[in-house]
């Protein structure tokens, strides 16, 4: 799609992620679907192109980069492979950012070295009676002497069973058992002990990137292990969600880069694929599915890009972000099935990667926050209140 109004150094950036999605991403993404095996030889590949950990600061190893460089990485690699995508998501937002916004001096070490050397950290919030409704989480974390005990369960965690480092949310209570806010605690796996992770869950698409459940069993941590943002716990919630705002933008982008993907494919079919005598694409219908495809996918892309842009300095503006997931989830389910009609019955096979497109893309209107969450949250911003859900917190907030 359109380049314009990027730097130099981010169009160098775009070619070097378009090569290596080009070359051996899309040669392993079929594979990765059929075996469900997360890809740690890509992993090995974004490390070599020095696509993890980009938004990391210098300081702690990474290179400072923007989200709009992450965007613009993501955008490539998800054209190729979704799964490889949300890696690169996960390893230059959402958990990481929050550490490293809001973390210590050790967390932020910890972390960046984690995630410089592979690592794709887990952001453990939704549960399973506590999805859109995060704020109805039941894991607590119980403050007994100098440490923190941790019990709950978490559910659809992305990545559990291969990240090491989590970052886990739960509600903190004081030895008297006063509840003091939602904090974020960092856990790592095989060294946290009473962190299990208990089931994998079977999913449509997206299948080499694990989602799973997560059981918190007396899990004993020190208070060095709480994320603590400067308005402390009471609003620690709220902060920590803040830096959420990147991992929608990254989701978003996700959705962007298969939509690309796949309308590529159908554009390059429409010239070669030829009925009645003719290609394809001389048939107005198809020509104009093209341009509401084309329109779509700009229009996303702008949203998508504008939001990473707006959060220079900090973290993507909540409407913007969300704004840009809504509109670009949904608009990429529409591309990618339109996409994989251009092929026919041809679309519909697994020889080709068009089904596999359409069962990646389907995630985005859910995970990162639900297309009618975020509408909510659109709503909210632009009325200026609060818009709870509850039905005794109606018009009361």
């Amino acid at each position: 799609m359109n380049a314009s109004g990027l730097s130099p150094d981010q169009l160098k950036l775009q070619a070097r992620a378009r090569e290596l999605a080009a070359g051996p991403v899309t040669r392993r993404a079929a594979e990765v679907d059929r075996s469900e095996q997360y890809p740690w030889d890509n992993v090995e590949l974004l490390k070599d192109a020095k696509l993890l950990g980009m938004t990391i600061p210098t300081q702690y190893g990474g290179q400072g980069k923007g989200w709009l460089d992450a965007v613009l990485a993501i955008e490539a690699l998800s054209a190729a492979c979704a799964v490889t995508g949300r890696i690169a998501v996960e390893t230059n937002m959402g958990a990481i950012s929050a550490v490293m916004a809001y973390g210590s001096e050790e967390q932020k070490k910890m972390a960046a070295d984690m995630v410089l050397s592979g690592d794709k950290p887990a952001i453990c919030i939704t549960e399973p009676d506590a999805g859109s409704d995060a704020n109805g989480m039941t894991t607590r974390a119980d403050k007994k002497g100098n440490r923190y005990v941790i019990n709950g369960r978490k559910h659809w965690i992305t990545g559990g069973g291969v990240s090491r480092l989590h970052l886990i949310f739960a509600k903190v209570y004081d030895e008297k058992g006063t509840l003091e806010g939602i904090g974020g605690f960092l856990a790592v796996r095989d060294e946290t002990k009473g962190l299990k992770i208990s089931k994998r869950e079977p999913t449509m698409g997206l299948r080499g990137i694990p989602e799973a459940v997560i059981d918190f069993e007396d899990m004993d941590v020190p208070p060095s292990s709480l994320v603590i943002p400067p308005r402390g716990l009471k609003k620690g919630f709220a902060d920590l969600m803040t830096a959420y705002n990147s991992q929608r933008v990254g989701a978003a982008t996700v959705a962007l880069g298969i939509a690309e993907g796949a309308y590529q494919l159908a554009l390059d079919w429409s010239e070669k694929r030829q009925q009645f005598g003719r290609p394809i694409n001389e048939f107005q219908g198809l020509q104009w599915k093209l341009a509401d495809m084309s329109i779509k996918l700009s229009a996303a892309q702008a949203l998508v890009y504008n939001a990473a842009r707006s959060g220079e300095g900090g973290f993507p503006d909540m409407l913007l972000a969300a704004q840009a997931k809504v509109f670009t989830s949904e608009s990429a389910i529409q591309v990618v099935n339109d996409a994989l009609q251009f092929f026919g019955a041809r679309g519909y096979s697994r020889e080709l990667p068009l089904e596999r497109m359409a069962r990646d893309v389907r995630m985005f209107t859910i995970g990162g926050g639900t297309a009618e969450v975020l509408r909510n949250v659109v709503a909210g911003a632009l009325l200026k209140k609060k818009l709870p859900q509850t039905r005794d917190g109606w018009g009361k907030a």
